[in-house]
């Protein structure tokens, strides 16, 4: 049953939490020992699409385009969505953006749709929100709709885990992932968090999980929801190991986690456009490729995409970029 969504006293999803939250004990010993961030050196090598691909029109195949970090225009079942989305230059916190979007405001098409993993500041971008008609059609976690109603969004689907609504062609599932969420100092866990599994007419499948450590859950969305074509999965923002592991993947658990889902490609995401950890810039993307190397999946569905890069499910853009082709890890 969905808690209440209304009302003065806002539920608490703690109980949806697979991990405890870091206590005092171990934000002292974080910050003890370097603090969260690492140095921006290497971001100038993160692969960039500058060339770029047409938008396509509504009636291509499923396609995605990789803005930066968790964000992507996803084009399926004649629908344009935003997953995500965002655009500014810098966020409460965190350093400057190290790559422009990979897509601008004035090139994006007409949204009909977007979707929010969860409440934190990388993933739910206030700025980028209001360059959005308050029409847009919202799909956000339970006990969030609240935020985006003050904002002036007259259209607001609020979701509990496994809750689903369909819209034209296209069916918007919320599904559950390892991860919390807070915006200000006294709201941790009021609202829920997760993922995103879209499913369009002609059993095209795609899954955007927003956040996530590694987990069981990954394997309980394979089960329920099979056939995924392509899993956006995040593969950076995980050093320290110690404390980040409850909340993000790291290259190695992204590639488990996309055979746990029973996918067959991986979209790699969440590295290269924010300095969130400690871990070289250029490192989630050498070790997913020394991951995936170390299986038998065909390397054609690790997508490792360029900044700015577009791919088409199951058509000749089905390949590497220029930009992700060029790129060679060190070492």
């Amino acid at each position: 049953m969905v808690a209440p969504r209304f009302g003065p006293f806002r539920p608490s999803y703690r109980d949806r939490l697979t991990a405890p939250l870091p206590g005092p004990a171990q934000l002292y010993r974080l910050f003890r020992t370097g603090g969260f961030r690492g140095s921006s050196t290497g971001a100038e090598q993160v692969p960039r699409d500058t060339a770029g691909l047409p938008l396509l029109d509504s009636s291509a195949p499923a396609s995605l385009t990789w803005i930066g970090h968790a964000s992507f225009l996803i084009r399926l079942g004649g629908l344009a969505v935003l997953a995500d989305p965002v655009l500014s230059p810098r966020l409460p916190g965190v350093g400057p953006r190290l790559t422009p979007p990979g897509l601008s405001w004035e090139q994006l098409p007409r949204i009909d749709a977007v979707v929010i993993s969860h409440d934190h500041y990388d993933h739910l971008d206030a700025p980028t929100m209001r360059l959005l008609p308050r029409d847009t059609r919202m799909l956000v976690p339970v006990g969030l709709g609240r935020w985006f109603r003050q904002h002036g969004f007259s259209v607001v689907h609020e979701l509990d885990w496994w809750e689903s609504v369909r819209l034209g062609e296209v069916e918007f599932t919320f599904v559950p992932v390892h991860h919390w969420s807070r915006r200000g100092p006294f709201d941790t866990c009021r609202s829920l968090w997760g993922g995103w599994v879209l499913t369009g007419q002609d059993g095209s499948r795609l899954f955007h999980a927003g956040d996530s450590g590694y987990g069981h859950r990954f394997a309980e969305i394979g089960r329920r929801m099979p056939g995924i074509d392509v899993a956006m999965l995040p593969i950076g923002a995980y050093d320290p190991r110690w404390f980040m592991r409850p909340m993000h993947m790291d290259p190695t658990e992204a590639v488990q986690a996309l055979s746990d889902l029973g996918a067959q490609r991986l979209a790699t995401m969440h590295w290269g456009t924010f300095v969130l950890t400690r871990e070289p810039v250029l490192e989630p993307l050498e070790r997913v490729h020394a991951a995936w190397a170390a299986t038998d999946h065909d390397r054609a569905d690790l997508w490792d995409m360029a900044v700015g890069e577009t791919r088409t499910v199951g058509t000749e853009r089905d390949e590497p970029s220029a930009a992700s082709a060029q790129w060679e890890p060190s070492g």
